[in-house]
């Protein structure tokens, strides 16, 4: 495997499982300094140890909902590293409910992760970003997670789904700020992936999580490792022509025309 990345560093929040894991794992395994960051401490020392079979890696406790706490570590990684070149925003949060019966509680804790975390993130990542030395065209690359509950409509996800249509506008948005300053800012939109919370959320609707797979053009789930591919790919300078996207990697479900049997 290529170490394109060493020399680098990059944050990549909810790194202890899934999608974060995975792609950590290959920036690590290419030549980063990763630092991962999630809530529950034993599934962060677990990735921490897996991924530090492959490379350089630091793992931290953090709440990325907690402002203060998550822009200190964004400044204290780039301080101690004298650099910071990469932020994957993957942290989540999501509230299974319909409307009638979703608390404005949970609609809140959605948003805080879901959106203002990836605002609170991007900010103190590209305000380290800017007054930095390019590598290669670019001084900095952020990749923001989102979900095809951003871009279409599904019952019982209306809290998630709104937040992750609103990550995905403000990636937009913070592509334009971050072009004239060599900063390049792209979202990826996962469909279903066979994730740990995807697991648990087909345990509690089988045939729900059933009928998804099935309706996937593809006919199922995506792996974190095909997920990792497409974030790492947007975070590498194959990539330096492309901000402001919202990339789906669904198995072409984002595509798809529903036509009722």
């Amino acid at each position: 495997m290529t170490q394109d990345f060493a020399g680098q560093v990059a944050i990549v929040t909810g790194g202890s499982d899934g999608i974060g894991l995975a792609t950590a794992r290959l920036l690590a395994a290419r030549g980063a300094t990763v630092v991962i960051c999630a809530r529950r401490p034993e599934k962060l020392e677990e990735a921490r140890a897996e991924i530090a079979r492959v490379g350089k890696v630091e793992a931290h406790q953090l709440d990325v909902s907690d402002e203060a706490a998550f822009t200190t570590l964004v400044e204290d990684v780039a301080a101690r590293h004298g650099r910071l070149d990469m932020l994957v925003n993957n942290a989540m949060s999501v509230h299974y409910a319909p409307i009638q019966h979703l608390s404005l509680q949970h609609w809140r804790k959605d948003f805080a992760v879901n959106a203002d975390a990836v605002f609170v993130g991007t900010k103190a990542a590209m305000k380290v970003m800017a007054t930095q030395a390019q590598t290669g065209r670019q001084r900095g690359s952020i990749v923001n997670i989102a979900s095809t509950c951003g871009i279409r409509a599904a019952p019982n996800m209306a809290s998630y789904s709104a937040s992750k249509a609103a990550l995905i506008h403000f990636t937009a948005a913070a592509a334009m700020e971050g072009a004239p300053l060599g900063i390049r800012v792209n979202a990826i939109v996962p469909g279903q992936v066979q994730t740990a919370a995807t697991a648990d959320f087909a345990a509690r609707a089988p045939d729900v999580a059933e009928r998804t797979a099935s309706a996937i053009p593809m006919a199922r789930g995506g792996d974190p490792e095909e997920l990792a591919e497409a974030i790492v790919f947007m975070l590498s300078p194959a990539a330096s022509y492309i901000t402001g996207t919202a990339l789906p990697v669904d198995g072409g479900k984002a595509a798809q025309l529903y036509l009722p049997g």
